[in-house]
Protein backbone atom coordinates (compact mmCIF):
# COMPACT_ATOMS: atom_id res chain seq x y z
CA UNK A 1 0.00 0.00 0.00
CA UNK A 2 1.29 3.40 -0.98
CA UNK A 3 2.46 5.49 1.99
CA UNK A 4 0.04 8.19 0.91
CA UNK A 5 -3.12 6.13 1.79
CA UNK A 6 -4.41 6.03 5.21
CA UNK A 7 -3.94 2.81 7.42
CA UNK A 8 -6.62 0.06 7.77
CA UNK A 9 -6.29 0.73 11.48
CA UNK A 10 -6.86 4.56 11.48
CA UNK A 11 -9.92 4.71 9.29
CA UNK A 12 -11.39 2.00 11.75
CA UNK A 13 -10.96 3.85 14.43
CA UNK A 14 -12.07 7.26 12.73
CA UNK A 15 -15.39 5.12 11.61
CA UNK A 16 -16.20 3.52 15.19
CA UNK A 17 -15.68 6.62 17.00
CA UNK A 18 -18.20 8.97 14.19
CA UNK A 19 -20.12 5.89 15.08
CA UNK A 20 -20.01 6.27 18.70
CA UNK A 21 -20.48 10.24 18.60
CA UNK A 22 -23.56 9.10 16.27
CA UNK A 23 -25.42 6.51 18.64
CA UNK A 24 -24.59 8.80 21.69
CA UNK A 25 -27.17 11.31 19.87
CA UNK A 26 -29.43 9.72 19.03
CA UNK A 27 -29.63 7.31 22.14
CA UNK A 28 -28.99 9.69 25.35
CA UNK A 29 -28.50 6.62 27.36
CA UNK A 30 -25.92 5.13 25.67
CA UNK A 31 -23.63 8.06 26.61
CA UNK A 32 -24.61 7.74 30.30
CA UNK A 33 -23.38 4.00 29.64
CA UNK A 34 -19.68 5.08 28.44
CA UNK A 35 -19.03 7.27 31.25
CA UNK A 36 -20.27 4.88 33.79
CA UNK A 37 -18.05 1.60 32.31
CA UNK A 38 -15.46 4.12 32.17
CA UNK A 39 -16.08 4.95 35.80
CA UNK A 40 -15.72 1.57 36.76
CA UNK A 41 -12.75 0.45 34.36
CA UNK A 42 -10.95 3.08 36.20
CA UNK A 43 -11.59 1.94 39.56
CA UNK A 44 -10.47 -1.30 38.67
CA UNK A 45 -7.25 -0.96 37.18
CA UNK A 46 -6.60 1.65 40.12
CA UNK A 47 -7.57 -1.15 42.70
CA UNK A 48 -5.41 -3.90 40.48
CA UNK A 49 -1.63 -2.54 39.94
CA UNK A 50 -0.97 -6.24 38.97
CA UNK A 51 -4.01 -6.29 36.21
CA UNK A 52 -2.79 -2.60 35.24
CA UNK A 53 0.87 -3.38 34.43
CA UNK A 54 -0.31 -7.08 32.73
CA UNK A 55 -2.66 -5.34 30.73
CA UNK A 56 -0.03 -2.54 29.75
CA UNK A 57 2.86 -5.10 29.42
CA UNK A 58 0.68 -7.05 26.58
CA UNK A 59 -0.37 -4.41 24.57
CA UNK A 60 -3.83 -4.22 25.69
CA UNK A 61 -4.79 -1.61 27.89
CA UNK A 62 -5.08 1.69 25.70
CA UNK A 63 -7.39 -0.69 23.61
CA UNK A 64 -10.19 -1.00 26.15
CA UNK A 65 -11.46 2.83 26.48
CA UNK A 66 -11.67 2.51 22.22
CA UNK A 67 -13.29 -1.06 22.93
CA UNK A 68 -16.61 -1.46 20.78
CA UNK A 69 -18.78 -4.04 19.09
CA UNK A 70 -22.02 -3.20 16.80
CA UNK A 71 -24.50 -5.29 15.63
CA UNK A 72 -26.85 -5.20 12.64
CA UNK A 73 -29.24 -6.83 10.36
CA UNK A 74 -29.56 -7.38 6.36
CA UNK A 75 -32.11 -8.30 4.34
CA UNK A 76 -30.06 -9.79 1.19
CA UNK A 77 -26.93 -11.45 0.29
CA UNK A 78 -26.47 -8.32 -2.11
CA UNK A 79 -26.42 -6.14 0.84
CA UNK A 80 -24.28 -8.63 2.74
CA UNK A 81 -21.74 -9.01 -0.47
CA UNK A 82 -21.34 -5.53 -0.38
CA UNK A 83 -20.97 -4.97 3.99
CA UNK A 84 -17.90 -7.34 3.47
CA UNK A 85 -16.17 -5.06 0.58
CA UNK A 86 -17.28 -1.69 2.85
CA UNK A 87 -15.75 -3.74 6.06
CA UNK A 88 -12.68 -4.76 4.13
CA UNK A 89 -12.02 -1.05 4.00
CA UNK A 90 -11.80 -0.98 7.32
CA UNK A 91 -9.58 -3.70 8.38
CA UNK A 92 -12.52 -5.84 8.89
CA UNK A 93 -12.82 -9.56 8.08
CA UNK A 94 -15.79 -12.32 8.49
CA UNK A 95 -14.79 -14.35 11.29
CA UNK A 96 -16.69 -17.17 12.45
CA UNK A 97 -20.47 -18.37 11.35
CA UNK A 98 -23.66 -18.17 13.87
CA UNK A 99 -26.63 -20.25 13.33
CA UNK A 100 -29.25 -18.29 15.68
CA UNK A 101 -32.14 -20.25 14.81
CA UNK A 102 -31.27 -22.64 17.59
CA UNK A 103 -31.97 -20.02 20.01
CA UNK A 104 -35.49 -18.81 18.31
CA UNK A 105 -34.17 -16.11 16.24
CA UNK A 106 -34.22 -16.04 12.14
CA UNK A 107 -30.87 -15.18 10.71
CA UNK A 108 -27.53 -16.33 10.38
CA UNK A 109 -24.32 -14.19 10.95
CA UNK A 110 -21.04 -13.29 11.06
CA UNK A 111 -18.46 -10.79 12.79
CA UNK A 112 -16.34 -8.73 11.38
CA UNK A 113 -13.47 -7.54 12.86
CA UNK A 114 -10.00 -6.61 12.79
CA UNK A 115 -7.42 -10.40 12.94
CA UNK A 116 -3.99 -9.21 13.76
CA UNK A 117 -2.83 -8.81 17.35
CA UNK A 118 -1.41 -5.23 16.17
CA UNK A 119 -4.57 -4.50 14.36
CA UNK A 120 -6.79 -5.16 17.31
CA UNK A 121 -4.29 -3.93 20.25
CA UNK A 122 -4.77 -0.59 17.60
CA UNK A 123 -8.71 -0.92 17.61
CA UNK A 124 -10.80 -4.00 17.91
CA UNK A 125 -14.08 -2.70 16.63
CA UNK A 126 -16.19 -5.36 15.60
CA UNK A 127 -19.73 -5.71 13.74
CA UNK A 128 -21.85 -8.92 14.82
CA UNK A 129 -23.85 -8.92 11.31
CA UNK A 130 -26.63 -10.94 10.40
CA UNK A 131 -28.33 -12.05 7.15
CA UNK A 132 -32.59 -12.29 7.23
CA UNK A 133 -33.80 -16.14 6.86
CA UNK A 134 -36.67 -15.69 4.87
CA UNK A 135 -36.89 -19.55 4.22
CA UNK A 136 -37.67 -19.82 7.73
CA UNK A 137 -41.14 -18.00 7.88
CA UNK A 138 -43.75 -20.27 6.93
CA UNK A 139 -46.58 -17.55 5.55
CA UNK A 140 -45.14 -17.91 1.69
CA UNK A 141 -47.15 -14.63 0.71
CA UNK A 142 -45.50 -12.59 3.04
CA UNK A 143 -42.14 -14.20 2.72
CA UNK A 144 -42.58 -13.01 -1.11
CA UNK A 145 -43.52 -9.61 -0.22
CA UNK A 146 -40.87 -8.74 2.23
CA UNK A 147 -38.63 -10.11 -0.67
CA UNK A 148 -39.76 -7.55 -3.23
CA UNK A 149 -39.70 -5.38 -0.35
CA UNK A 150 -36.00 -5.72 0.47
CA UNK A 151 -34.98 -5.75 -3.12
CA UNK A 152 -36.22 -2.35 -3.88
CA UNK A 153 -33.83 -0.50 -1.00
CA UNK A 154 -30.31 0.75 -1.14
CA UNK A 155 -29.05 0.79 1.75
CA UNK A 156 -25.36 2.68 0.74
CA UNK A 157 -25.19 6.15 -0.37
CA UNK A 158 -23.84 6.35 -4.23
CA UNK A 159 -20.69 7.83 -2.35
CA UNK A 160 -19.94 5.04 -0.42
CA UNK A 161 -20.54 2.66 -3.19
CA UNK A 162 -17.98 4.90 -5.29
CA UNK A 163 -15.43 5.19 -2.20
CA UNK A 164 -15.44 1.43 -2.12
CA UNK A 165 -14.92 0.74 -5.97
CA UNK A 166 -11.71 3.33 -5.49
CA UNK A 167 -10.20 1.83 -2.19
CA UNK A 168 -10.47 -1.90 -4.41
CA UNK A 169 -8.61 -0.30 -6.97
CA UNK A 170 -6.03 1.65 -5.93
CA UNK A 171 -5.68 -0.27 -2.68
CA UNK A 172 -5.83 2.38 -0.09
CA UNK A 173 -7.63 5.56 0.31
CA UNK A 174 -5.78 8.78 1.03
CA UNK A 175 -6.65 11.09 4.17
CA UNK A 176 -9.47 13.08 2.60
CA UNK A 177 -10.78 9.50 0.97
CA UNK A 178 -11.07 8.11 4.39
CA UNK A 179 -12.98 11.11 5.52
CA UNK A 180 -15.60 10.96 2.66
CA UNK A 181 -15.92 7.07 3.40
CA UNK A 182 -16.63 7.27 6.88
CA UNK A 183 -19.37 10.04 6.64
CA UNK A 184 -20.76 7.97 3.66
CA UNK A 185 -20.51 4.42 5.09
CA UNK A 186 -22.10 6.12 8.44
CA UNK A 187 -25.32 7.15 6.62
CA UNK A 188 -26.04 3.57 6.68
CA UNK A 189 -26.25 2.29 9.85
CA UNK A 190 -28.04 5.90 10.68
CA UNK A 191 -31.73 5.02 12.58
CA UNK A 192 -34.80 6.48 10.21
CA UNK A 193 -38.21 7.18 11.85
CA UNK A 194 -39.85 7.00 8.19
CA UNK A 195 -41.38 3.15 7.45
CA UNK A 196 -40.69 1.95 3.65
CA UNK A 197 -44.07 -0.38 4.10
CA UNK A 198 -47.47 0.45 4.66
CA UNK A 199 -48.72 -0.38 8.78
CA UNK A 200 -50.38 -2.90 7.73
CA UNK A 201 -47.77 -5.13 5.90
CA UNK A 202 -45.54 -3.69 8.88
CA UNK A 203 -48.19 -5.62 11.99
CA UNK A 204 -47.73 -8.60 9.51
CA UNK A 205 -44.15 -8.35 9.77
CA UNK A 206 -43.44 -7.92 13.27
CA UNK A 207 -46.47 -10.94 14.16
CA UNK A 208 -44.26 -13.30 11.65
CA UNK A 209 -41.31 -11.97 13.99
CA UNK A 210 -40.32 -8.83 15.68
CA UNK A 211 -36.90 -9.23 14.09
CA UNK A 212 -38.22 -9.66 10.34
CA UNK A 213 -40.03 -6.39 11.41
CA UNK A 214 -36.63 -4.63 11.99
CA UNK A 215 -35.06 -5.74 8.71
CA UNK A 216 -37.56 -5.11 6.21
CA UNK A 217 -39.37 -2.02 7.39
CA UNK A 218 -36.88 0.19 7.12
CA UNK A 219 -34.72 1.86 4.58
CA UNK A 220 -31.10 0.65 6.19
CA UNK A 221 -29.56 -1.53 9.09
CA UNK A 222 -29.70 0.87 11.89
CA UNK A 223 -27.33 -0.03 14.35
CA UNK A 224 -29.57 -1.45 17.31
CA UNK A 225 -26.78 -1.06 19.78
CA UNK A 226 -23.50 0.08 20.15
CA UNK A 227 -21.33 -1.88 23.18
CA UNK A 228 -18.62 -0.97 25.60
CA UNK A 229 -16.29 -3.15 27.03
CA UNK A 230 -16.27 -2.98 31.09
CA UNK A 231 -13.57 -5.06 33.26
CA UNK A 232 -16.17 -5.88 35.72
CA UNK A 233 -19.55 -6.45 34.27
CA UNK A 234 -21.64 -7.31 37.88
CA UNK A 235 -20.60 -3.76 39.66
CA UNK A 236 -21.85 -2.46 35.92
CA UNK A 237 -25.43 -3.89 36.22
CA UNK A 238 -25.09 -3.10 39.69
CA UNK A 239 -24.62 0.61 39.33
CA UNK A 240 -27.18 0.84 36.58
CA UNK A 241 -30.16 1.89 38.34
CA UNK A 242 -28.28 4.55 40.16
CA UNK A 243 -27.68 6.19 36.45
CA UNK A 244 -31.16 6.00 35.78
CA UNK A 245 -30.79 2.75 33.56
CA UNK A 246 -32.77 -0.33 34.45
CA UNK A 247 -30.29 -3.11 33.19
CA UNK A 248 -31.96 -6.46 32.05
CA UNK A 249 -32.44 -8.96 35.10
CA UNK A 250 -29.93 -11.83 34.08
CA UNK A 251 -26.39 -11.15 33.00
CA UNK A 252 -26.15 -13.17 29.61
CA UNK A 253 -22.75 -15.92 29.15
CA UNK A 254 -21.02 -17.47 31.99
CA UNK A 255 -21.12 -16.56 35.93
CA UNK A 256 -18.53 -14.49 37.50
CA UNK A 257 -15.23 -16.26 37.51
CA UNK A 258 -11.51 -15.43 39.26
CA UNK A 259 -10.58 -16.21 35.36
CA UNK A 260 -13.22 -14.66 32.77
CA UNK A 261 -14.26 -16.82 30.45
CA UNK A 262 -15.20 -16.17 27.00
CA UNK A 263 -17.93 -13.47 26.71
CA UNK A 264 -20.72 -12.18 29.57
CA UNK A 265 -23.50 -9.49 28.04
CA UNK A 266 -25.65 -7.09 29.46
CA UNK A 267 -27.91 -4.58 28.58
CA UNK A 268 -30.49 -1.45 29.18
CA UNK A 269 -34.31 -2.42 27.56
CA UNK A 270 -34.96 -1.28 24.39
CA UNK A 271 -36.46 1.76 23.45
CA UNK A 272 -40.03 2.49 21.96
CA UNK A 273 -39.24 5.03 19.24
CA UNK A 274 -41.62 6.92 16.92
CA UNK A 275 -41.94 6.04 13.66
CA UNK A 276 -43.71 7.22 10.71
CA UNK A 277 -45.80 5.06 8.05
CA UNK A 278 -45.31 6.63 4.80
CA UNK A 279 -45.51 3.91 1.93
CA UNK A 280 -50.08 3.95 2.50
CA UNK A 281 -50.07 7.78 1.72
CA UNK A 282 -51.66 8.04 5.17
CA UNK A 283 -48.46 8.90 7.52
CA UNK A 284 -49.87 7.38 10.45
CA UNK A 285 -48.08 7.29 13.28
CA UNK A 286 -46.73 4.16 15.00
CA UNK A 287 -43.94 2.38 17.56
CA UNK A 288 -41.09 0.18 16.56
CA UNK A 289 -39.00 -1.22 19.31
CA UNK A 290 -35.26 -2.09 18.36
CA UNK A 291 -32.74 -0.49 20.18
CA UNK A 292 -30.71 -0.75 23.25
CA UNK A 293 -27.50 -0.23 25.08
CA UNK A 294 -25.43 -3.26 25.85
CA UNK A 295 -22.02 -3.78 28.01
CA UNK A 296 -19.41 -6.55 28.10
CA UNK A 297 -16.53 -8.11 29.77
CA UNK A 298 -14.40 -10.25 27.75
CA UNK A 299 -12.49 -13.27 29.14
CA UNK A 300 -10.02 -16.03 28.04
CA UNK A 301 -10.70 -17.23 24.26
CA UNK A 302 -11.67 -21.52 25.03
CA UNK A 303 -10.62 -24.06 22.56
CA UNK A 304 -12.74 -26.55 21.23
CA UNK A 305 -12.61 -28.81 24.14
CA UNK A 306 -13.10 -26.04 26.27
CA UNK A 307 -16.25 -24.59 24.24
CA UNK A 308 -17.67 -28.24 24.37
CA UNK A 309 -17.29 -28.10 28.23
CA UNK A 310 -18.93 -24.73 28.24
CA UNK A 311 -21.62 -25.94 25.72
CA UNK A 312 -22.51 -28.79 27.75
CA UNK A 313 -23.01 -27.14 31.27
CA UNK A 314 -25.22 -23.53 29.80
CA UNK A 315 -27.31 -26.59 27.83
CA UNK A 316 -27.47 -28.41 31.15
CA UNK A 317 -28.27 -25.32 33.23
CA UNK A 318 -30.87 -24.53 30.55
CA UNK A 319 -32.72 -27.73 30.76
CA UNK A 320 -33.04 -26.91 34.44
CA UNK A 321 -34.13 -23.19 34.19
CA UNK A 322 -34.42 -20.39 31.37
CA UNK A 323 -34.10 -17.17 32.58
CA UNK A 324 -37.02 -15.14 31.50
CA UNK A 325 -37.56 -11.70 30.10
CA UNK A 326 -39.34 -10.65 32.83
CA UNK A 327 -36.90 -11.06 36.05
CA UNK A 328 -39.12 -13.49 37.79
CA UNK A 329 -36.82 -16.14 38.15
CA UNK A 330 -33.27 -14.31 37.85
CA UNK A 331 -32.19 -15.01 41.29
CA UNK A 332 -32.79 -19.18 40.78
CA UNK A 333 -31.39 -19.09 37.37
CA UNK A 334 -28.03 -17.40 38.25
CA UNK A 335 -27.95 -20.04 41.48
CA UNK A 336 -28.42 -22.62 39.06
CA UNK A 337 -25.81 -21.69 36.89
CA UNK A 338 -22.76 -21.04 38.85
CA UNK A 339 -23.78 -24.09 40.88
CA UNK A 340 -23.35 -26.48 37.16
CA UNK A 341 -20.41 -24.45 36.40
CA UNK A 342 -18.38 -24.95 38.83
CA UNK A 343 -17.32 -28.00 36.98
CA UNK A 344 -15.43 -25.68 35.12
CA UNK A 345 -11.70 -25.18 36.32
CA UNK A 346 -11.31 -21.28 37.68
CA UNK A 347 -7.29 -21.17 37.70
CA UNK A 348 -5.46 -20.35 34.93
CA UNK A 349 -2.80 -22.81 34.87
CA UNK A 350 -5.34 -25.71 35.48
CA UNK A 351 -7.15 -23.75 32.16
CA UNK A 352 -4.06 -24.34 30.02
CA UNK A 353 -2.93 -27.07 31.38
CA UNK A 354 -6.29 -29.23 30.46
CA UNK A 355 -6.06 -27.49 27.05
CA UNK A 356 -9.07 -25.62 27.46
CA UNK A 357 -8.25 -22.14 26.83
CA UNK A 358 -5.85 -20.41 24.30
CA UNK A 359 -3.06 -18.66 25.82
CA UNK A 360 0.01 -16.04 24.90
CA UNK A 361 3.16 -16.93 25.66
CA UNK A 362 6.61 -13.88 26.42
CA UNK A 363 9.55 -14.63 28.01
CA UNK A 364 10.21 -13.60 31.87
CA UNK A 365 13.54 -12.37 31.68
CA UNK A 366 14.99 -15.08 33.58
CA UNK A 367 18.39 -16.16 31.47
CA UNK A 368 18.00 -19.76 29.61
CA UNK A 369 20.79 -22.69 29.17
CA UNK A 370 21.59 -24.15 26.46
CA UNK A 371 19.19 -27.42 27.89
CA UNK A 372 16.10 -24.92 28.54
CA UNK A 373 16.21 -24.59 24.56
CA UNK A 374 14.62 -28.49 23.78
CA UNK A 375 11.98 -27.77 26.51
CA UNK A 376 8.52 -27.98 26.08
CA UNK A 377 6.11 -24.80 27.17
CA UNK A 378 5.07 -26.68 30.02
CA UNK A 379 8.39 -27.08 31.42
CA UNK A 380 9.35 -23.62 30.32
CA UNK A 381 6.63 -21.97 32.17
CA UNK A 382 7.34 -24.59 35.29
CA UNK A 383 11.11 -23.32 34.99
CA UNK A 384 10.29 -19.66 35.27
CA UNK A 385 11.35 -18.89 32.00
CA UNK A 386 8.10 -18.15 29.92
CA UNK A 387 4.95 -16.76 31.25
CA UNK A 388 1.51 -17.96 29.90
CA UNK A 389 -1.39 -14.88 29.69
CA UNK A 390 -5.15 -15.58 28.48
CA UNK A 391 -5.90 -14.92 24.93
CA UNK A 392 -8.68 -12.50 25.10
CA UNK A 393 -12.12 -13.99 23.36
CA UNK A 394 -12.72 -11.31 20.47
CA UNK A 395 -16.02 -13.04 19.20
CA UNK A 396 -19.59 -13.69 19.95
CA UNK A 397 -22.20 -16.25 21.86
CA UNK A 398 -25.30 -16.90 20.00
CA UNK A 399 -27.10 -17.76 22.26
CA UNK A 400 -26.24 -15.05 24.86
CA UNK A 401 -26.97 -12.91 21.91
CA UNK A 402 -30.57 -14.30 21.52
CA UNK A 403 -31.29 -13.99 25.49
CA UNK A 404 -30.18 -10.13 25.00
CA UNK A 405 -32.97 -9.98 22.56
CA UNK A 406 -35.63 -11.68 24.06
CA UNK A 407 -34.80 -9.73 27.26
CA UNK A 408 -35.35 -6.60 25.75
CA UNK A 409 -38.46 -7.90 23.40
CA UNK A 410 -40.04 -10.04 25.59
CA UNK A 411 -40.57 -14.06 25.63
CA UNK A 412 -42.39 -13.95 23.13
CA UNK A 413 -39.57 -12.87 20.65
CA UNK A 414 -38.46 -16.50 20.28
CA UNK A 415 -40.30 -18.65 18.72
CA UNK A 416 -39.38 -22.51 18.05
CA UNK A 417 -37.65 -23.03 14.63
CA UNK A 418 -35.72 -25.55 14.23
CA UNK A 419 -31.92 -25.54 14.19
CA UNK A 420 -31.59 -25.06 10.75
CA UNK A 421 -27.45 -24.37 10.34
CA UNK A 422 -26.91 -23.21 6.40
CA UNK A 423 -23.22 -22.27 6.51
CA UNK A 424 -22.60 -22.60 2.66
CA UNK A 425 -25.73 -20.44 1.89
CA UNK A 426 -24.31 -18.03 3.84
CA UNK A 427 -21.17 -17.75 2.55
CA UNK A 428 -22.29 -18.30 -1.55
CA UNK A 429 -24.50 -14.46 -0.03
CA UNK A 430 -21.25 -13.26 1.85
CA UNK A 431 -19.29 -13.73 -1.41
CA UNK A 432 -16.28 -15.37 0.74
CA UNK A 433 -15.38 -17.74 3.29
CA UNK A 434 -15.79 -17.00 7.03
CA UNK A 435 -12.82 -17.07 8.93
CA UNK A 436 -12.85 -20.36 11.59
CA UNK A 437 -12.36 -18.75 14.70
CA UNK A 438 -10.65 -21.17 16.61
CA UNK A 439 -8.17 -21.41 14.04
CA UNK A 440 -6.80 -17.78 14.40
CA UNK A 441 -6.55 -18.65 18.22
CA UNK A 442 -4.36 -21.32 18.03
CA UNK A 443 -2.32 -19.82 15.35
CA UNK A 444 -1.80 -16.66 17.87
CA UNK A 445 -1.03 -19.43 20.52
CA UNK A 446 1.66 -20.67 18.52
CA UNK A 447 3.02 -17.51 16.48
CA UNK A 448 3.42 -16.25 20.54
CA UNK A 449 5.17 -19.25 21.54
CA UNK A 450 7.03 -19.63 18.39
CA UNK A 451 8.35 -15.88 19.43
CA UNK A 452 9.07 -16.38 22.90
CA UNK A 453 11.41 -19.74 22.17
CA UNK A 454 13.39 -16.96 19.49
CA UNK A 455 13.71 -14.51 22.42
CA UNK A 456 15.13 -17.48 24.83
CA UNK A 457 17.54 -18.42 22.41
CA UNK A 458 18.66 -15.04 21.46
Amino acid sequence: MSDTYLPADAIRTLFSRAMSAMYRAEVPAYGTLLDLVKAVNDEVLAADPEQHARLAALGELDRIGEERHGAIRLGTAAELATMRRLFAVMGMYPVGYYDLSVAGVPVHSTAFRPLEDAALSANPFRVFTSLLRLDLIEDAALRQEAAEVLETRSIFTPGCLALIDTFEAQGGLDAAQAESFVAEALETFRWHAEANVSQTMYRRLHEAHRLVADVVAFKGPHINHLTPRTLDIDTVQRRMPEAGIAPKAVIEGPPARKVPILLRQTSFKALEEPVDFLADGSNAPGRHTARFGEIEQRGLALTPKGQALYDRLLAETRATITPKADGSNAAAYMETLGTVFAAFPDDAETLRREGLGYFRYSPTGKPASAADLGRDAEALVAAGLLRADPIVYEDFLPVSAAGIFQSNLGDEAAQAFAANPNRALFEAALGARVIDLHQRYAEAEAASLARARAALAA
